[in-house]
């Protein structure tokens, strides 16, 4: 059976995205430290998929295929977690696509990339 190993974003600065992802997630480099071309990072506590940051040139696509979605234990978990990455250097998206009563807000990190961070007790 496969599972889910490691989820690759692409950055223009591998090292920023790095700082922000480790910050954000909790996890370190697995070799010790970033690299400007290519960082894996790993939990700190050993638990859930790598994150892997490749060198990019690409444009961010505004409306992304793929995303992360982040999980806070409930409403105020939520806002403090955004408050928290925003402080960390993500921005909010203004997103027009919301519903009427979002369990989600999205934002993105400092190289542009969307996530979500989920409300999980959101009816």
């Amino acid at each position: 059976m496969l599972r889910l190993g490691t989820i690759v974003m692409g950055a223009a600065d591998v090292r920023r995205a790095a700082e922000f992802w480790g910050r954000a997630l909790g996890y370190v480099p697995r070799d010790g430290e970033a690299d400007e071309r290519w960082t894996v990072l790993v939990p700190a506590d050993g638990g859930g998929p790598d994150l892997a940051l490749g060198r990019s040139v690409t444009p961010v696509q505004e409306r992304p295929r793929v995303h992360l979605d982040l999980y806070a234990a409930d409403a105020a978990e939520q806002r403090a977690e955004v408050a928290r990455l925003v402080a960390l250097g993500a921005e909010r998206v203004d997103w027009d696509s919301y519903p009427e009563d979002p369990d989600f807000v999205v934002l993105a990190d400092t190289e542009g990339n969307r996530f979500c961070v989920i409300d999980a007790t959101h009816g």
